[in-house]
């Protein structure tokens, strides 16, 4: 996971960052709000951010706030580092969006249990996202299949009987009938999906049929 640390002080987002990395994370490092701000809404993959309070530019809580108010299509996690530690101080900046927060002086335990549920949530976060779409999927397919599927008993029972009477175009029917069985397997196979898994289409992305059903 991708992790975005905002910290002015030098020595201290030096040391975030080779902690963070130590720990297996991506680090993208900034040194005040505004860099922050761009930089969560360049990347999709940056998803868990530790913002220091006190920072040029917009600071922490600001910075909470204003992403909490643009839609994302990921989730976010946000964690607020600083020295403050008064109870007004710590709900103003849960107030402000922030998901945690952790007070200076930290130990590194502390901190990366913090991260690591920022990490454990996303990540549920996400499998509830794709089992949202998966029933979308399933419920789409399912229409799809029952509509699909009285018409093309017609079509092939009108083939099969202009079959059986020696029909003088009796190869393209013979055609039709392959090709209205192929349709039917492929709704036998949409109506088996069982998860959501996607693959590239021109410039966009739909359901990989083969690979999602069983």
């Amino acid at each position: 996971m991708k992790i975005l640390v905002a910290e002015d002080s030098r020595p201290s987002r030096m040391m975030l960052e080779a902690t963070l990395t130590k720990w297996g994370y991506e680090v993208t490092a900034v040194c005040d709000g505004n860099q922050a701000w761009n930089a969560l809404q360049e990347s999709d993959d940056l998803n868990l951010a530790v913002l220091d309070w006190e920072m040029p530019g917009m600071n922490g809580p600001d910075l909470c706030r204003k992403l909490r108010e643009k839609e994302r299509q990921d989730p976010l996690y946000l964690i607020i580092l600083t020295a403050r530690n008064k109870p007004a101080d710590i709900a103003h900046g849960l107030e402000s969006g922030a998901d945690d927060y952790i007070a200076k002086p930290y130990n590194h335990a502390e901190l990366k249990a913090r991260v690591d549920a920022g990490r454990r949530l996303l990540t549920l976060q996400n499998q509830m996202r794709e089992r949202e779409k998966l029933q979308g999927v399933l419920e789409m397919a399912g229409a799809v299949c029952h509509e699909l599927n009285q018409p093309l008993q017609i079509v092939l029972g009108y083939a099969e009987m202009l079959l059986e009477e020696g029909d003088k175009n009796s190869d393209a029917l013979k055609t039709i009938k392959t090709e209205i069985n192929r349709i039917g397997e492929l709704t036998w196979r949409i109506m088996k999906i069982t998860r959501y898994q996607a693959k590239p289409y021109l410039k966009s992305r739909i359901i990989d049929i083969e690979q999602s059903s069983d």
